[in-house]
């Protein structure tokens, strides 16, 4: 028997699903040429089936993981931890005890995201091809009993999305299948319905769809904290679709999903992507691509012309065949190829233009001038991180925090939650316990390095006026100059000595400094020694002699 809950939220889920009609055609357009993997939009296709049928050019469908892997190198690899925690007062990030509480929470957050089960690299891959693609991903943060943290990415096609009144999303729906057994071991068999109960006995591999609604929680009560429902800022409820009945109903402290955009148009909650602002030229390089492949197989096996006497008889274009009266008396032939005089390079031409632009919407040329250009100086590639940190900073940046920003934001109230992080000091409880997250990625370095290049480009401009008076690079800290350009380059700290370090070698090398010395002038006082013993002995061997007085004599009185 349905209940009012279930209807309310299936009707709530029908206006959603009619609000975003005309974009699944846009999606579907798209995943027919560049994610055929995911096109599922408005249509139930048998697993395994081909999906390439449209694709006549692979050009878009290969740049879309290029796009993806940029944005992944750029943003979060896995090599370096991409985002640090700050309580935003610089005075306050400095204390000890603070410092290092944010330092162990962050090494924590790190090694949750990237644990074995937690399967983050592989669903983040996942949502940013659905961001090249489509221009909206959604990833699902889960806390599973007994496993920790785990990450999911789902299809756009399944997901439902709403904002809230500051751009930011905030309900999220699902529509999706389980089998009758993976229903059974989610939500209990004494949950379901009785037609589920028999498929378990009968075949438990048979489908049903059911529906994820996560929303705001209107019956929320801060004073509630244990309460399943009412303590949560977020409900979730699983429904039976075809019998309309709740299965399972619960909440969440924080939203579940990070749905991260690439752009948004006004009055527009999903995203538009790069696959969809070139989606023209990619139409247009297919059906190039089409013309070209006819074109060419007319000249490589163009038709061949037959007069009116041999038309009736067959003619064998296989190669080193015989074909009888094809000649006429004079040696002419009666079968004449038919050239069609097409200029096949034109259309390699403007193929290779439409290419240049998709490639240019997915990053791919961005990314190919290094390699390309490999031999390049310094400064030069300081330039050219500077120019990528430019051009990749708004999107990227966007994507940092609606995926980063609302993941760890998940991450951290479930491990605070599971007992997992240390301790917080007393100065940052006093302070409201707030803090923010500080993304310190390739992105947000290729940003600073300007930095890098207006230090470069200084110290060489004055480096001629330093051949001529030394003292004028007295005006750099060449130490904390260094410093800026290893963290520029992302120099890892570990090979960095600290000050301490420095100050030690600075007094070692002033102690080897100072007996270099004392060795240099040995052998000049060893020999003094020397000449002022002889000069002793030879004194003492004759005692009626006065040693000479080196000192200048004055001069007698009256001038004598």
């Amino acid at each position: 028997m349905a209940d009012e809950r279930a209807d309310a939220l299936i009707r709530l889920q029908e206006q959603m699903q009619a609000r975003r009609g005309i974009w699944e055609g846009h999606w579907r357009e798209v995943a027919e040429r560049v994610r055929p993997t995911q096109n599922i939009f408005q249509q139930q296709r048998p697993d395994g089936d081909k999906r390439n049928e449209k694709i006549f050019d692979a050009t878009a469908p290969l740049a879309l993981p290029k796009f993806a892997a940029a944005v992944i190198s750029f943003t979060m690899p896995s090599t370096q931890k991409y985002q640090a925690l700050t309580t935003g007062d610089e005075a306050l990030d400095e204390n000890s005890n603070v410092k290092r509480y944010l330092e162990a929470v962050n090494d924590v957050l790190f090694k949750a995201r990237y644990a074995a089960r937690a399967n983050f690299i592989s669903q983040s891959s996942e949502v940013v091809l659905d961001l090249g693609a489509f221009g909206t991903g959604i990833l699902f943060v889960d806390d599973v009993l007994g496993v920790g943290i785990r990450y999911k990415s789902f299809p756009l096609a399944e997901c439902y999305a709403e904002e809230d009144e500051h751009g930011s999303i905030n309900r999220l729906h699902r529509k999706f299948q389980y089998t009758a057994a993976q229903a059974a071991a989610m939500f209990g068999p004494q949950n379901l319905s009785e037609g589920i109960k028999r498929a378990l006995e009968r075949n438990p591999l048979e489908k049903f769809w059911f529906l994820h609604c996560v929303g705001p929680n209107d019956d929320f009560a801060p004073g509630y904290a244990l309460h399943p429902t009412k303590g949560k800022k977020f409900s979730s409820c699983y429904i039976e679709f075809e019998t309309r009945t709740v299965v399972d109903e619960g909440g969440y402290r924080t939203f579940p999903f990070a749905v991260p955009r690439y752009e948004t148009s006004p009055r527009e909650c999903y995203g538009r992507s790069p696959a969809m602002a070139v989606l023209p030229d990619i139409k247009m390089l297919n059906e190039m691509s089409k013309t070209v492949l006819r074109a060419g197989q007319q000249v490589v096996a163009p038709p061949i012309m037959l007069s009116d006497d041999a038309s009736l008889q067959a003619f064998n274009v296989r190669s080193n065949a015989l074909n009888h009266g094809y000649v006429d008396a004079q040696g002419r032939p009666m079968a004449i190829p038919f050239q069609t005089q097409g200029r096949v390079d034109i259309g390699l031409d403007m193929m290779n233009q439409r290419r240049e632009v998709i490639n240019d919407a997915f990053f791919v040329t961005l990314f190919r001038i290094l390699v390309e250009e490999p031999q390049i100086t310094a400064t030069e590639a300081m330039l050219r991180a500077q120019e990528k940190g430019q051009l990749l900073g708004p999107p990227m940046g966007r994507m940092q925090s609606e995926l980063l920003g609302p993941t760890t934001e998940r991450e951290l109230d479930i491990l605070a939650m599971n007992g997992a992080l240390p301790p917080m000091p007393r100065e940052l409880m006093d302070r409201g316990a707030e803090v923010h997250i500080r993304y310190q990625g390739p992105l947000n370095q290729a940003q600073r390095a300007g930095v890098g290049v207006g230090i470069m480009q200084t110290i060489q401009s004055i480096a001629p006026l330093a051949q001529i008076d030394p003292s004028v690079m007295m005006i750099f800290d060449l130490e904390a100059c260094a410093r800026e350009l290893a963290s520029i380059n992302s120099v890892p700290e570990r090979l960095l000595r600290t000050d301490e370090e420095i100050t030690a070698l600075k007094e070692q090398q002033a102690q080897q400094a100072q007996a270099q010395q004392l060795l240099a002038a040995a052998p000049v006082a060893a020999s003094a020694a020397k000449d002022f013993a002889q000069a002793q002995s030879m004194a003492g061997s004759a005692p009626n002699q006065v040693a000479p007085n080196i000192l200048p004599t004055p001069a007698p009185a009256g001038g004598q």
